[in-house]
């Protein structure tokens, strides 16, 4: 797989090659990444990437013709079209989805947008723009890093454990459960007993349950979109009788008035 990053402060990427998936598929080369400085692609002596917009009171707006000149580089060198990504406010919110879908590219390139943004002709050579959510930043560095590390993690061999992967927060549209490590008591909060009890099968299905009770409360919104099956229908009814069976007692369910 093949990432390339295009913006005028390509310093801003060298700490996320260092660390975690990034540095790991690098390592691995699983991933080719390279970070290309916008400034290059000008041709002025000054290396200007900006100007003030059309219509007065917007502020600097990025010039087409750089990414055009990397893009027509990029052609030729090449000889096959990328897929290019933009971060920006207007595009999709990133979800799991659309990691898995980008996972699937052999080449991304990532336009990185600053000041007012960049001229909008350029949205012509784009496929997708992305939001990382509904607040505003100063450039379009730190959003393109959320999507290249969350999309890496579905890159087959980047993350050690593909169970890992699965068992994230998202993954299957539920919540992840929660996880503990030694001691099993700390300061008077113990472990629950079913994870020390080493019957694997008793503690799949605690973590399912509780996956599903933690969506439920925390993102509703989430579980109504999801289509359960089977196994989940019958976890969610155990969950509402045991839930039952603690707030009324057992012996109250054959008398109980629907």
């Amino acid at each position: 797989m093949e990432i390339s990053v295009l913006t005028i402060f390509p310093e801003a990427f060298q700490i996320i090659t260092q660390i975690g998936v990034i540095k790991k598929a690098i390592q691995k080369q699983i991933v080719n990444f390279e970070v290309l400085n916008l400034r290059d692609y000008t041709t002025d002596k000054h290396k200007v990437t900006d100007r003030p917009g059309y219509g007065g009171k917007n502020g600097m707006v990025m010039l087409a013709e750089p990414f055009y000149r990397f893009y027509d580089e990029y052609l030729l060198k090449k000889g096959s079209k990328p897929y290019i990504v933009m971060p920006s406010p207007q595009g999709e919110t990133l979800n799991n989805q659309i990691a898995l879908e980008l996972a699937k590219k052999e080449e991304l390139i990532f336009f990185c947008g600053r000041y007012e943004g960049i001229d909008e002709r350029v949205s012509r050579l784009v496929d997708k723009k992305i939001s990382i959510g509904d607040y505003v930043l100063t450039g379009g560095e730190l959003p393109a890093m959320v999507i290249i590390e969350t999309l890496l993690r579905f890159v087959p061999g980047v993350v050690g454990s593909q169970e890992s992967v699965e068992n994230d927060s998202f993954y299957n549209g539920l919540l992840d459960y929660s996880h503990y490590t030694k001691p099993a008591e700390f300061r008077g909060m113990k472990v629950p007993e079913v994870l020390l009890s080493g019957d694997h099968k008793k503690i799949e299905l605690f973590r399912k349950k509780e996956s599903l009770l933690k969506t439920i409360l925390k993102r509703p919104d989430l579980f109504r979109k999801k289509d359960l099956n089977e196994e989940e229908k019958d976890l969610l009814i155990e969950i509402i009788i045991e839930l039952y069976d603690r707030s009324f007692g057992k012996n109250d369910k054959e008398n109980f008035d629907d």
